[in-house]
């Protein structure tokens, strides 16, 4: 693999005798062309995560099975921009902030998406008072949901608080429940999916479901409502996998309704995908109380959910 700027590239996975190793070296191993000092600053300015997560500390010990996604910015990035974009704010206090993204903003700045994403809102709204751990280019960030996807995301405003939360991740302590409107008319009420995801090898851009070089992942789901040709579920994640819902879902033969990567071609991709991170509840670093947040899905869910009430009523 020949690394270029502005692009973003995924490590090959962690092999068990690879495993405990430390980040900056391992993919100075895996990834050619890349000074391991290069690396350390890619990896110090929030250039790499797993599984969504931003991994910005180079003494990180990878595990056998772990892949990573390193973007490597053009050689003359302008650091993000403050822009003055309206955010649902749910909650904010001195050590985070939880906002409600809507669909088609994406999470952080990357190749192709430098300006309107919620990096760029957060330093509008918030000024100086983020985490620096996530880096210069993704301030406060600790978690992601995909682009296309709505819902409920934290940000730390103080390093000791990104610490926290990105503890809370690690050990999948977080709540976190999604919403999702799929194909088909699932006949159980509840469901477990336990199928490992792992990058496709024919499609890097893309996950799926394999035994090579994948990681565990595992979805719960409940039926919510059915309709003539589609079912609401809740699902709960006992891991953290990228595009764990999705891939999931389709694999079992119910694609997520509007999935441009994993769904059906006939599908209506004007909104996005139908898919809602609606639950978030984790233990606040300062006070060490729980707290859980809902929110409430985007109009054009809801309106969809109103055109299948209506043909259950038509028949």
């Amino acid at each position: 693999m020949n690394v270029d700027d502005g692009n973003i590239f995924f490590s090959a996975p962690v092999s068990a005798a690879q495993a405990g190793m430390r980040l900056d070296r391992f993919l100075r191993e895996t990834v050619p062309g890349m000074s391991r000092s290069r690396l350390q600053k890619l990896i110090a300015a929030g250039y790499v995560s797993s599984d969504d997560n931003i991994i910005t500390d180079n003494d990180f010990k990878v595990h056998s099975g772990d892949s990573f996604a390193i973007m490597v910015p053009p050689p003359n990035e302008a650091e993000p921009e403050a822009e003055n974009i309206e955010l649902e704010i749910v909650y904010e206090d001195d050590d985070l902030i939880v906002v409600n993204k809507p669909a088609g903003m994406t999470v952080h700045p990357a190749p192709g998406a430098y300006h309107g994403t919620l990096v760029n809102a957060l330093l509008y709204h918030c000024r100086d008072n983020l985490s620096g751990i996530g880096g210069v280019r993704r301030p406060g960030i600790v978690h992601r949901i995909d682009k296309e996807t709505s819902g409920l995301l934290m940000i730390a405003k103080n390093d000791a608080a990104h610490r926290s939360l990105s503890n809370q991740l690690k050990t999948h302590s977080v709540t976190r429940r999604y919403v999702a409107l799929v194909h088909g008319v699932i006949p159980h009420v509840q469901g477990k999916i336990d199928a490992p995801i792992g990058r496709n090898p024919n499609d890097r851009q893309s996950m799926t479901v394999t035994r090579t070089n994948s990681k565990n992942a595992v979805t719960n789901f409940t039926v919510i409502k059915r309709y003539k040709n589609m079912s609401m579920i809740e699902c709960r994640l006992e891991t953290g996998r990228t595009h764990q819902i999705r891939v999931h879902m389709s694999y079992i033969g119910y694609p997520v309704y509007g999935d441009p990567k994993y769904g059906r071609r006939k599908d209506d991709f004007s909104y996005g995908q139908f898919l809602h991170a609606k639950k978030l509840g984790f233990i606040h670093p300062t006070t060490q109380k729980y707290m859980e947040f809902e929110s409430e899905l985007p109009d054009y869910f809801k309106e969809k959910l109103n055109e299948l009430e209506e043909e259950i009523k038509d028949e």
